[in-house]
């Protein structure tokens, strides 16, 4: 059997692998250090919540994780391929929504989802069948003639998710999904995303909303100012208490919260 070569990627389909294995990841900005040489591992088929105060570090570290920010050490892995070194094997693999996402504007959304379905090589029939299925669950056919620059922050939102999902990826990462998005799509996207998890897709959802961390993932990571200060699967870290609860004790709450702002007081 011939040896693999130490520059070619692992295979990206040996069930050995994590869904996303991060191995010293730091990023600075100056002097300030906003992920700090972060270890974390994802298991594969995993429904994993990322949690932290804003400024902890959440979507640096994501944005570094899926190749959209290089970072100034470590490395990220998906499913054993380095994303750095192995971009697009790697990106082949993963379906992101990331923080501030940016779309063609002067397209439609039917329009956005077939460029970037040819731009992955999908066959047209299948494109042409995939597309409309995701405009048809985003409720976004009624938008069809709608450019996006005039979309609405949650229309964004809507087709971001469908083009993560086009091409049918072995990982998701999100990066607040809910943001911005009504109840009734709301209630939409967590059955999609716990079928995709069900099925044997591996999911990844960074959020602010502990309530729905904790009906959703079955394991967490929690980080504060850049550090990863608990990780594992989610009653472990949430103990005895609610995911909130051990939150507030992993990265303290601000003591100083009660005073002040007398001028409030009627």
């Amino acid at each position: 059997m011939p040896r693999q070569n130490a520059d070619e990627p692992r295979s990206a389909h040996d069930d050995r692998q994590p869904a996303l294995r991060l191995t010293g990841l730091h990023k600075a900005f100056g002097g300030k250090v906003a992920v700090r040489h972060v270890d974390l591992t994802v298991p594969q088929g995993s429904f994993f919540g990322l949690v932290g105060p804003n400024g902890a570090g959440k979507t640096t570290a994501l944005s570094m994780a899926v190749g959209l920010l290089r970072p100034d050490d470590g490395h990220s892995e998906v499913f054993g391929v380095d994303v750095w070194s192995h971009p697009v094997q790697a990106k082949a693999l993963l379906g992101v929504l990331p923080d501030g996402l940016a779309m063609p504007e002067q397209l439609t959304g039917r329009e956005v989802l077939t460029f970037i379905g040819r731009l992955r090589g999908i066959e047209p029939a299948v494109l042409t069948e995939r597309v409309d299925e995701l405009l048809d669950i985003t409720q976004l056919n009624d938008a069809e003639r709608t450019l996006v620059v005039d979309y609405s922050t949650g229309m964004r939102k809507k087709i971001g998710l469908a083009a993560a999902l086009l091409h049918r990826p072995r990982l998701l990462v999100l990066d607040e999904p809910f943001e911005a998005v009504d109840p009734v799509f709301g209630a939409t996207l967590k059955t999609i995303l716990l079928r995709f998890v069900a099925s044997g897709g591996s999911a990844i959802l960074s959020s602010h909303v502990m309530a729905l961390v904790e009906q959703l993932c079955d394991t967490v990571a929690i980080m504060a100012e850049g550090n990863v200060v608990a990780a594992g699967p989610l009653n472990e870290v949430r103990g005895d208490s609610t995911l909130e609860e051990a939150f507030v004790r992993l990265v303290g709450a601000d003591a100083r919260a009660g005073e002040g702002l007398s001028w409030l007081a009627f």
